[in-house]
C-alpha cells in the first residue's frame, strides 16, 4: 500500500514538471533562462 501512494505522489510531482515547462515554453520562456541566440550549446 505505501508503494502504491509513493507511486501516485510521484506521478503528480512529473505531471506539475511537464505541465510547468510545457506552459514556459508556450509563454516563450527557455529551460536555461539565457538568449537561445548566442548560446553555443544550439549550433
Amino acid at each position: 500500500m505505501g508503494t502504491a501512494v509513493v507511486l501516485v505522489i510521484l506521478c503528480g510531482v512529473v505531471a506539475a514538471v511537464v505541465r510547468s515547462i510545457v506552459k514556459d515554453k508556450k509563454s516563450g520562456k527557455s529551460l536555461c533562462g539565457g538568449d537561445c541566440s548566442k548560446c553555443k550549446g544550439c549550433h
